[in-house]
This record gives structure tokens, sequence and C-alpha cells, in this order.
């Protein structure tokens, strides 16, 4: 919670963002409006934990975004990665763009549970960052907005049964980690 590793912590997440934003554009180019805000997970993630990390700066927290960065980080970090690892098995290759948004996406998941502690999050935060992320699943496996990794096409209700665990698990996660009565520790 330092201020310096805080103000760090910012700027990573907010270049982070913009790089995510970026890589979404010929996809985000093709959604329909109405599926916009669904499109591009990751960098919505981060830009999640932007908010928490400027009212932690401010020292306020804004618990429904502190809900959806511990949530939609971890979910889409540890999708990243195994994703990224899928495309290696199915074409053996493994080259730095990958092995970046692997190490990437591994930190995002990381940074959401690691200040969990700080976090304060309430049951109506966590019902609302559940029907986000569940919606977000039905927008993605059912009109098809899901990222775009062609490679992996031939598995996609695989991937789409994997993602709705992933979103339940991550929720369980957030319940443990910041609701759950022995979960909870001090916070600032």
């Amino acid at each position: 919670m330092d201020k310096r590793f805080l103000a760090f912590m910012l700027i990573v997440n907010v270049l982070g963002t913009i790089y995510g934003y970026i890589w979404y554009g010929s996809q985000l180019a093709d959604t329909p409006f109405k599926f916009l805000a669904f499109v591009p997970d990751s960098p919505t993630a981060s830009l999640f934990f932007v908010v928490v990390l400027i009212g932690f700066l401010v020292k306020r927290n804004f618990p429904l975004f502190e809900a959806l960065a511990i949530v939609t980080l971890f979910k889409y970090g540890i999708w990243a990665v195994v994703m990224n690892l899928l495309v290696y098995v199915v074409t053996g290759v493994l080259d730095p763009i990958a092995l970046m948004l692997i190490l990437s996406h591994l930190g995002m998941a990381v940074q959401g549970v690691l200040y969990a502690p700080f976090y304060k999050i309430k049951p109506i935060h966590l019902l609302l960052t559940g029907i986000w992320t569940l919606h977000n699943d039905v927008i993605d496996y059912v009109f098809f907005m899901m990222p775009r990794y062609s490679m992996l096409d031939d598995y996609m209700p695989q991937i789409g049964y994997f993602t709705f665990w992933l979103s339940v698990f991550s929720l369980l996660l957030a319940y443990f980690l910041c609701l759950h009565k022995n979960g909870r520790t001090p916070s600032h």
C-alpha cells in the first residue's frame, strides 16, 4: 500500500489497459455496438483495477470496482494463460508475444488477489459482479464475441464450458478472500 508502489502499479495498469484495447482494435471494429463493453475482457478488467488503485491512492474504497477487479483480473488472467498454452499445444509455437501475454496475464491474476485484504466488498457488490461476469460469458459464447484465437475454433464449446466454470471459481475465490468470515483480514 506504499504510495510509490501504488503509483507504479497504476502506471503499469494504465499502460496495460491501453495496450489491451489496442490489441482488441480489429475485433472491436467488427463488434456490434451493444456488445462493445463485453468484448475487451482483459483491458476492461485492468481498467476496473485502475479505478481501485486510484481509490487506494486517495484513501478511498470503491467496492463495486474492487469486486469487478478481483473477479475479472483473476478470471481473464488465468483464462489468457490457459488459452495461450492451448495455442502452443495446438500449433507447437510459443512466440514472444504469446510469452508476454502469458506473463502479463499471470501478473493480472496475481495482483487482483494480492490486494484482496484491502477491498471492502459487500455481498451486493459480488452479486452484481457475478451478473456482469456470467452475462459476459453468455455474450462471448452464445453470441460469439469471445477473443479471437482462430486456431482454437474447433474447441469453442470446451473453451466456453471451461470459461463458465472459471467464472464460478473466480466468484467463489472473491467470496472466500473478501467476504467469508475467516478469509477477511483487517484492511487499511
